[in-house]
């Protein structure tokens, strides 16, 4: 009990935005994850080029603010992951991306 009363008063504890804020991002993880089974042609090029680089400044700041919030960091890595993949899936639907011919056939 008395562990979880530290984590409830701690400066990264449900009490301040150091954890709500990243609690509310994996929205944006879970919403990446839902659009893989979609056809690439509905990818937003220019939204996911955006989120990338969000992710990629919101990690710095999860990583370079005292106390570091690895808990936000985690949630912009793993949509930073997701949103690289969904990029990707889009240049191969446009043509920017060639898919590799399997030689053995």
């Amino acid at each position: 009990m008395a562990s979880f009363r530290a984590f409830l008063n701690s400066p990264v504890g449900p009490k301040t935005s150091h954890f709500w804020g990243p609690v509310a991002n994996w929205g944006f993880v879970a919403a990446g994850l839902a659009d893989m089974n979609k056809p690439p042609e509905m990818i937003s090029g220019n939204m996911t080029g955006a989120m990338c680089i969000y992710s990629l400044l919101f990690m710095r700041f999860a990583w370079m603010v005292q106390p570091r919030n690895y808990l936000l960091l985690a949630c912009h890595a793993s949509n930073e992951t997701v949103q690289l993949y969904q990029l990707s899936r889009w240049a191969k639907g446009q043509g920017y991306l060639l898919e590799k011919k399997d030689k053995s056939a």
